[in-house]
């Protein structure tokens, strides 16, 4: 593992038991999955990338586009073959094959991830095969 996907899982865990908020990103407080990401971005770079504009909780089926995914390959270029994400990385995930991308997480092992569940708070799930399925790219975080 590098040093920045060291720090990644460090930052990641430190959120976990943080509850769910639509649009937060504040640890321990609430934040939603971009919200965890857009967190330990500030933390790594000191700053965010850009800022999300409001977002209803089912803006990718309205959309029509996948911003999502185009806001991660502008800001950690482009996605890693599934097969070399590693713990640290960032996983996007999309509900079926023809939807945006709506969901984000962090690889925190070959089969478990970090990520803000609706409803619940950030937690570590299992990487098990109905979540696996799901998973749209892997980024990794760029050095800083």
């Amino acid at each position: 593992m590098t040093d920045i996907a060291d720090d990644v899982l460090r930052i990641a865990g430190r959120w976990i038991g943080t509850p769910y908020r639509h649009q937060a990103s504040l640890e321990g407080v609430g934040c939603d999955c971009l919200g965890l990401v857009r967190g330990i971005w500030h933390e790594l770079y000191g700053c965010e990338p850009e800022l999300p504009p409001p977002y209803a909780p089912d803006w990718a089926e309205r959309s029509g586009e996948d911003r999502l995914m185009d806001a991660a390959m502008r800001h950690f270029g482009p996605p890693l073959p599934l097969t070399q994400a590693r713990a640290g990385d960032l996983l996007l995930f999309r509900w079926r094959p023809q939807m945006a991308a709506k969901h984000a997480g962090i690889l925190s092992g070959e089969r478990q991830f970090i990520h803000a569940y609706e409803q619940a708070a950030v937690i570590a799930s299992p990487l098990v095969p109905s979540w696996r399925r799901r998973v749209a790219a892997a980024f990794r975080f760029p050095g800083r």
